[in-house]
């Protein structure tokens, strides 16, 4: 008679009440989850049991650590909403660089510590790069997100300290139609109004929600991931092929780029989400066996954008 699997181990989650953090914590039995708003959490994660904690303010409460074995550290102030002032880039930082000392302040405090932490970082730790190929081993780029990823990463390195495997998720573009990039794009895409978004030439380093969440699983179970991991797909493409492919799985025209002066004036610094160029590859998921579910971006879009009764079988 075959013995029944383990028990996953029990994982707590921050920042679950986003897309990202709501789609992760679906995938896991027995989830606890830290939040400045516990019954917006309970709300969006019934099966989670949620705890308050504002990430600037101190160490999240010993109660929620407790038995713990896997921490999956995702929050952080929203990039996309809202112009960069000084107080928003401020928020930016303070979420994740002070969020992730006191994080690791409270892991520290415990008799007995989770045996992995599993934290946010992203893409942008990279800088704007043009053509160049970047995987895990590449050097940190210049200007304000690279700075930020940088020291997010560094307060979540401390952890190894404390005995803990820590592994550095450096995020791309994640597509889902429920929010981030894709979403904001598909209305003036469904009305005709699309196109390339500033030269058009910038690489854009993207990943279906589906293998984003599996990477942070993969990343989570694999005892050889330590360290940074990038959470893209194998097959980057420029920003002219990205709203070329979105236009065609919508049925719609995609002839009508936005300059990038028109995207500065728009959007101020925060345009760099969507003009620098950042090439990257999945070196340390692909080493490590993690197989991809969608590595071609007109299947991936099909995939999210379709109606389920349209899609084939």
């Amino acid at each position: 008679m075959q013995a029944a699997p383990p028990n996953p181990p029990r994982a707590l989650v921050t920042g679950a009440t986003g897309l990202l953090g709501r789609r992760l914590v679906a995938r896991l039995p027995d989830a606890v989850v830290l939040s400045r708003d516990p019954a917006k959490a309970t709300a969006s994660s019934p099966s989670a049991k949620a705890y308050a904690w504002s990430p600037e303010a101190g160490p999240p409460p010993a109660a929620a650590l407790a038995e713990v074995e896997v921490v999956f550290h995702l929050a952080g102030e929203p990039l996309g909403d809202g112009r960069w002032t000084a107080e928003k880039k401020q928020r930016i930082r303070d979420s994740r660089v002070l969020g992730t000392r006191n994080l690791v302040a409270g892991l520290a405090g415990l008799e007995r510590r989770p045996r992995v932490l599993v934290s946010a970082s992203a893409v942008g730790y990279y800088g704007d790069r043009g053509d160049e190929e970047l995987d895990e081993d590449s050097a940190a780029g210049c200007g304000f997100l690279a700075e930020v990823c940088a020291a997010w990463e560094r307060e979540a390195s401390a952890a190894e300290g404390l005995g803990m495997r820590v592994v550095r998720v450096r995020t791309g573009i994640v597509l889902s139609p429920e929010g981030g990039a894709l979403a904001k794009l598909l209305g003036p895409f469904r009305l005709g109004l699309g196109g390339k978004l500033g030269s058009g030439g910038q690489w854009m380093s993207w990943i279906h929600i589906d293998d984003w969440i599996g990477i942070l699983l993969h990343a989570s179970r694999e005892a050889t991931v330590l360290g940074p991991i990038n959470a893209v797909g194998p097959r980057p493409v420029s920003n002219a092929e990205l709203t070329r492919t979105l236009g065609r799985v919508l049925r719609r025209p995609a002839r009508l780029p936005i300059p990038g002066f028109a995207l500065r004036a728009a959007l101020g610094e925060m345009s760099e989400l969507v003009t620098t160029s950042q090439r990257v590859l999945p070196k340390v998921a692909q080493r490590t066996g993690y197989e991809f579910e969608h590595t071609e971006l007109e299947a991936a879009l099909t995939t999210l954008l379709e109606p389920r009764g349209a899609r084939p079988g």
